[in-house]
Parts: structure tokens; C-alpha cells; sequence
């Protein structure tokens, strides 16, 4: 990561996967974004849990995701 670069929190990182997903994340806040995947295991995975979410789903709205499965997904990220 550059000097100037602002680093992410986990709990930014848990509230910008969907727009992350979508594609609708400024550059700014991607970069940031996949720094920080690179950078903390927990939430590398919690990613890719959430890909596989959209797989399966077909989309990346947390509203279309039952909320016992993001419970799921939050208590094993905590």
C-alpha cells in the first residue's frame, strides 16, 4: 500500500462488499478495498463467501439474501 493510502476497517469492508460486487465502488475506494482482502485473512474470506453467495443467488442485494444465512456469514467474519 502507497504512503497516502487511507486503510480500511473491517467493518468498511463488510458494508462496501455489495458495491464492491456491483462494480459501483469508486477507484479510490476499490483499491482500499482490495488492499485490505489482500491483507486480512478474515475478510479474503468473508469475500468469497459473499461470491458464493452471488453464485448461487445470482445477486448481490443483501435484501435477496435470507437473513439466517447473513447471520451465519457475519458470526463466523466476528
Amino acid at each position: 500500500m502507497t504512503s497516502g493510502a487511507v486503510t480500511m476497517c473491517c467493518q468498511e469492508f463488510v458494508e462496501l462488499v455489495t458495491e464492491f460486487l456491483e462494480g459501483a465502488l469508486p477507484e479510490r475506494d476499490r483499491h482500499r478495498f482490495e488492499a485490505h482482502a489482500d491483507a486480512c485473512g478474515h475478510c479474503h474470506r468473508y469475500l468469497h463467501q459473499m461470491r458464493t453467495v452471488v453464485k448461487i443467488l445470482g445477486h448481490p442485494a443483501y435484501e435477496s439474501v435470507p437473513a439466517k444465512v447473513m447471520r451465519a456469514f457475519r458470526g463466523r467474519h466476528a
